[in-house]
């Protein structure tokens, strides 16, 4: 929360406050299911969850991933059910803030509700970003703009360990998020790795060349808006 905005120590206070009850979730356990009725707020705490959407043919799309600190449908309590999955990727550790607890929080504390109304503008610049993916972006394009994206958003929450971090994503995973199939992926990755721009070693995504590699992906950071005008 605190890379969308200044957080004064009362505000972190807060926060810890309302997330202190976080249970531990099972890899691969859906948090809320397409269908069911909006609850409390997610917040991934530790791990990574997905948001996804099942096809009536069976096949599932990724229309997004959930690092730590990232929150889930900061509104959706004003829908009547829900249009799409959320379920952990690996285990993680997920907090719950009730509605009327959260209205109280952003009531109270100006500066986590301009932080997590910006966070849900990033969410939205995100999708937008996979969509001009899907539909004009060629494979290899698409998998380094995505390679890219995470490895920015780790670094904001401190995830990148030397050259990399760790990427808990099967290539059916990358494949089901960027509209491909796991054999295309699989000769994307290794393209990739020949080009001596990115590599994946044991679930560890390594940027050999960032700057070939963004250029492959044609990257733009400015939908990450990690450059905040700062608000009186």
């Amino acid at each position: 929360m605190k890379g969308f905005g200044p957080l004064a120590d009362e505000d972190i206070v807060a926060l810890e406050n309302v997330t202190k009850s976080a249970r531990k979730v099972a890899a691969r356990t859906d948090l809320i299911r397409e269908g069911d009725r909006p609850g409390p707020l997610f917040v991934v705490l530790d791990g990574w969850a997905q948001r996804y959407k099942i096809l009536p043919n069976g096949t599932r799309q990724i229309v997004a991933f959930l690092l730590p600190g990232d929150a889930c449908d900061l509104h959706v309590g004003t829908l009547a059910e829900m249009d799409h999955s959320i379920q952990t990727v690996k285990a993680a550790r997920i907090a719950t803030i009730a509605n009327g607890v959260l209205d109280d929080l952003m009531d109270r504390h100006r500066n986590i509700r301009r932080a997590m109304y910006r966070a849900q503008l990033t969410d939205e610049g995100t999708l937008r970003a996979w969509i001009v993916s899907m539909g004009r972006r060629t494979s290899i394009e698409r998998v380094a703009h995505l390679m890219c994206e995470l490895y920015l958003r780790a670094s904001r929450i401190g995830l990148i360990d030397g050259e990399g971090f760790e990427l808990p994503l099967s290539q059916i995973m990358l494949a089901d998020a960027l509209g491909m199939t796991p054999v295309h992926i699989n000769r994307v990755l290794k393209d990739l790795r020949s080009r001596a721009a990115m590599e994946i070693r044991r679930g560890t995504m390594v940027i050999q060349d960032p700057v070939m590699l963004a250029q492959i992906a044609g990257f733009d950071e400015n939908y990450l808006h990690r450059r905040l005008r700062q608000i009186a």
